[in-house]
């Protein structure tokens, strides 16, 4: 009985401990839950308070449109303008003199990105053509987006247009970035280099040829310099070569400096995306990867057309958009809007040039 007696104590014992023991796991799990909400909510007010900084513009319903039968499945496709302001002013009466298509595939996270050369020919929102970077004067970034749908058969919804001046405090907070400059870019860029950095209210400094790494100015300079060293095509692929080499580096810096860009970049950043589109983007931020890049139209001419002035003329524009969507859309299935072709039918009389005067230069000469 005496044993009996004994074990049973022992069992009530160790109920008892094993009750004491779930109880200290109950408030321990409550009380970790509570820091997770705790710290979530720290979190969501330190993004609010940055979100702040950010110039927003929140388009009306209906205000961006697509053309009819137009649809992208699996992708996102983002509109990146880059505006040459003097005072910070992002909206209209702004020269973007950078037009970047952007698609991202949703599943793989590959990011292909098409610079639009500014001077292309383009209908704008009155039917006129005229060329693609009057759109963002205009109308701002509303209408340069439409210019792009119309244009192009887009679906873009949003856009992020960055004052140059933010490209260069973002490279100087990131220690600068490696490029290599052939022996005239040398001298463009430095025949430029003062104007950058007057704008930007930096110190400019010169730069010789060859590989070296950059400052903020002298990048921005690389990133815009285009008589002599390839016009407008050649400065678009160097506007790209900055952004992956921004993007690169960005990615493997510190949490502090992408602090400090925040505070000192968001102010001169005007976007669409609401903070629920920025946070479900950001979610994904390693995830991302710059594929090819190109620029548009694939096929051109220079040119000039009465009463507009030179202008890069698209060899064959129906051709080109087709070119367009197998570049950026590859597993879409895609037809010619009847808007595209109407707008083809236009820039092809006024500037006189049709696919057929397109010449493949690797073609074999007979």
């Amino acid at each position: 009985m005496k044993k009996r007696g004994k074990r049973l104590k022992e069992v009530k014992a160790e109920q008892a401990r094993k009750k004491r023991r779930a109880k200290r796991r109950k408030r321990a799990l409550v009380l970790t839950i509570e820091l997770l909400i705790f710290m979530t909510l720290l979190g969501i007010g330190y993004v609010l308070s940055k979100f702040g900084k950010i110039q927003t513009h929140i388009f009306t319903d209906g205000a961006i449109v697509i053309n009819d039968g137009v649809a992208q499945e699996g992708y996102t496709t983002i509109a990146l303008f880059g505006g040459d302001s003097r005072e910070g002013e992002l909206e209209a009466g702004t020269h973007a003199d950078t037009m970047i298509i952007a698609s991202i595939d949703n599943k793989t996270k590959e990011v292909k990105l098409v610079s639009v050369y500014r001077d292309s020919l383009t209908m704008q929102k009155d039917g006129e053509i005229r060329k693609a970077n009057s759109a963002y004067f205009i109308g701002g970034p509303e209408d340069a987006i439409n210019m792009l749908n119309r244009n192009f058969d887009l679906d873009i919804q949003d856009y992020v247009t960055v004052d140059f001046k933010a490209l260069a405090d973002t490279i100087d907070l990131l220690g600068g970035i490696e490029l290599e400059v052939s022996e005239q870019e040398a001298v463009e860029m430095n025949r430029h280099i003062g104007e950058t950095a007057d704008v930007a209210g930096k110190q400019g400094n010169i730069v010789s040829a060859g590989k070296q790494k950059m400052d903020g100015v002298q990048a921005v300079t690389y990133a815009r310099i285009r008589e002599n060293v390839g016009d407008d095509y050649a400065r678009t692929d160097r506007q790209r070569i900055v952004i992956q080499k921004v993007v690169e580096k960005a990615k493997s810096t510190d949490l502090t400096t992408i602090n400090d860009i925040i505070d000192k970049v968001f102010p001169q950043v005007s976007t669409s995306f609401t903070l629920k589109e920025i946070l479900k983007l950001a979610s994904a931020v390693t995830q991302y990867k710059i594929g090819k890049t190109s620029g548009f139209p694939f096929e051109l001419t220079d040119g000039k057309v009465t009463g507009i002035g030179s202008v890069v003329i698209p060899l064959g524009v129906v051709e080109n958009v087709e070119e367009l969507h197998a570049f950026l859309y590859p597993k879409d299935k895609y037809e010619v809007s009847e808007t595209v072709r109407s707008i083809a039918a236009e820039i092809e009389y006024i500037s006189g040039y049709t696919r057929a005067d397109y010449i493949d230069p690797n073609a074999t000469q007979e």
